[in-house]
C-alpha cells in the first residue's frame, strides 16, 4: 500500500512539475575592455537598461530644446508604433501562458432524427421511426507539460517582451538624440545666417568704398566689379542657408508630431559650448544601453527555442474529460439517469517525420549562434561609438581653439589690407582675398562648434541616455 501511495505521489509530482529538456541559459561572454582608450575609470559593463535615464538633454541648458524633447514622449508617431509593439508582445506572453491551464468549454445541442423507410439493407417489414436528442456538456482538455515545451514557450515570449521593451527605450533615446542634433544643426544655421548677413553689410560698405574711390579716380572700375561680385556671392550664400534651416525646422516638427506648416522656431544663433565631460565616466551609463539589453534577451529567447525544439522528440500527453446530460426530451434531460461522463488520457509519439524535428533543432541552434554573434557585435559597436565620440570631443575642442585663433588672425589681416587699400598702398585683390579667408574661417568656426554639440549628443546616446557628474 505504501509503495502504491509513493508511486501516486511521484506521478502527481511529475504531472504538476514535469521536467525541462534543453540547455539551461547562460549569458554569453562578450568582448570587454577594462578601460577606454579615450577615458579612464571604466569597468566591465553589463546591461542594466532598467535604470532611469532622466531628462539628459537638460545638461545643455537650452529651454527651447527642453520643451521640444518633452513633446516627443506624447506626440511622436514612431514612438507610438514601438509602444504598440510592446503591448502586442506582452499580450503574446498572456496568450502563451494560457496553455499552462486546462481549456474548458460548454456546449448545448438539440436534434431530431427521422429514419428513412428506404434505407439499404432494411427489411420492408421493419417500421421506421423518429427520435430526438438533447445534450448538455462540459468538456475539458489539458496538455501535461512533462518536457517543458509550454513553459519554455511562455519564457520565450517573456524574453521577447523584455527585448521589445528595450527596443522601445532604444527608439525613445534615438528620437531624443535625433531631435537634439536637428535642433543644434538649426541653431548653427542661424549662426551662419547671422554671420553672412553681417558680412553682407560689411561688403556693402566695401562696395561703397570702391565706388567712391573709382569716382574720385583713385581706383579702377575692376575694383567696383570685384566688390560687387563678392557682395552678390555672399548674399547667395546667406539665402542658401535658409533652405537648410527650413528643412531642419520641418524635421523637428515631424519629430514632435506636428505638421511643419504649424510649427516654427524663432532664429537664435548657436553660441553655447557643449557641456564638460568628466575624465572618468561611470560605467553604469554604458550598462544602461537598451540595445545591448535587447540583444542579450533575444539570446535568452533563442535558447528557449532550442528547448522547445528538443521537446518535440518526446511524447505528448493529453488529459480529456467530459460531463453532461443527454435525454430525448426537455422532461428527462436533467434526470439522474441522463448523466454521462468520460475521463481519459492519450499519449502521442511521432515515430517518423522525415527529419523535420532534426531540421527544426538544427535551425534553432543556428539561430541561437546568430543571436549570440549579434549580441557581441552590439557590444563592440557600443564601445566603438563611445570611443569615437570621446575622441571627437577631445580633438574638436583642440581644433576649435586653433580655429578661433585663425579667425582672429584673419580679421586682423582683413583690417590691415583694408586700411592699406584706403591709403592706396595695396590693390583691391588683397582685400578680396582677406575677405574670403576671414569669412571661410568664421564659417568653419561655427561648423566646428556644431560638430562638438553633435558629438556631445552622440556620446550621450552611446552611453545609454546620459551621464552623472559629481559637483
Amino acid at each position: 500500500m505504501s509503495l502504491r501511495r509513493a508511486g501516486l505521489v511521484a506521478l502527481a509530482a511529475l504531472v504538476v512539475g514535469g521536467c525541462m529538456v534543453g540547455p539551461e541559459y547562460t549569458k554569453p561572454s562578450v568582448p570587454m575592455t577594462p578601460a577606454y582608450k579615450e577615458a579612464d575609470g571604466w569597468k566591465t559593463a553589463t546591461p542594466s537598461d532598467h535604470l532611469p535615464r532622466g531628462q539628459w538633454w537638460t545638461i545643455f541648458g537650452d529651454p527651447d530644446l527642453d520643451g521640444l524633447e518633452v513633446e516627443i514622449a506624447t506626440a511622436n508617431q514612431n514612438l507610438k508604433i514601438a509602444e504598440a509593439r510592446l503591448r502586442e508582445a506582452r499580450a503574446l506572453v498572456r496568450f502563451n501562458r494560457a496553455a499552462l491551464f486546462p481549456t474548458i468549454s460548454a456546449g448545448a445541442g438539440a436534434s431530431s432524427i427521422r429514419d428513412s423507410a428506404n434505407r439499404p439493407f432494411l427489411s420492408p417489414s421493419v417500421s421506421t421511426g423518429s427520435s430526438g436528442d438533447l445534450l448538455l456538456s462540459l468538456d475539458m482538455s489539458y496538455e501535461i507539460d512533462l518536457w517543458g515545451r509550454v513553459r519554455r514557450t511562455v519564457a520565450a515570449a517573456r524574453r521577447e517582451a523584455e527585448a521589445t521593451a528595450a527596443d522601445l527605450e532604444t527608439a525613445r533615446l534615438s528620437l531624443q538624440a535625433e531631435l537634439a542634433m536637428d535642433y543644434f544643426e538649426l541653431r548653427a544655421a542661424d549662426a551662419q545666417k547671422q554671420l553672412l548677413d553681417e558680412t553682407v553689410d560689411a561688403f556693402r560698405a566695401a562696395l561703397r568704398l570702391t565706388t567712391n574711390r573709382f569716382e574720385g579716380g583713385a581706383a579702377p572700375r575692376s575694383d567696383v566689379a570685384q566688390a560687387q561680385t563678392q557682395l552678390d556671392t555672399t548674399q547667395a550664400q546667406a539665402t542658401d542657408v535658409t533652405v537648410q534651416r527650413a528643412q531642419l525646422e520641418h524635421a523637428i516638427a515631424t519629430l514632435i508630431g506636428r505638421p511643419p506648416a504649424t510649427f516654427s522656431l524663432p532664429p537664435r544663433p548657436l553660441s553655447s559650448s557643449p557641456p564638460d565631460i568628466p575624465p572618468g565616466l561611470p560605467s553604469q551609463l554604458l550598462e544602461r544601453r537598451p540595445d545591448i539589453a535587447a540583444a542579450e534577451r533575444r539570446v535568452a529567447e533563442a535558447n528557449e527555442q532550442i528547448g522547445i525544439a528538443k521537446a518535440a522528440y518526446y511524447p505528448t500527453v493529453m488529459l480529456n474529460a467530459s460531463v453532461g446530460f443527454e435525454g430525448s426530451s426537455f422532461g428527462n434531460v436533467l434526470n439522474a439517469g441522463s448523466l454521462l461522463w468520460a475521463v481519459g488520457a492519450s499519449i502521442t509519439q511521432t515515430i517518423f517525420d522525415g527529419g523535420r524535428r532534426r531540421a527544426t533543432s538544427d535551425a534553432a541552434r543556428a539561430a541561437y549562434d546568430a543571436t549570440v554573434a549579434g549580441y557581441r557585435q552590439t557590444t563592440l559597436t557600443a564601445f566603438q561609438q563611445v570611443e569615437d565620440n570621446l575622441a571627437a570631443l577631445r580633438v574638436l575642442e583642440q581644433e576649435g581653439q586653433q580655429q578661433r585663433r585663425a579667425v582672429v588672425s584673419a580679421q586682423q589681416s582683413l583690417q590691415l589690407f583694408t586700411n592699406r587699400y584706403r591709403g592706396g598702398v595695396d590693390n583691391y585683390l588683397q582685400v578680396i582675398t582677406a575677405q574670403t579667408v576671414t569669412l571661410t574661417n568664421q564659417r568653419t568656426d561655427i561648423d566646428i562648434l556644431r560638430r562638438r554639440m553633435d558629438a556631445s549628443v552622440l556620446l550621450v546616446k552611446a552611453l545609454g541616455g546620459g551621464w552623472e557628474v559629481d559637483r
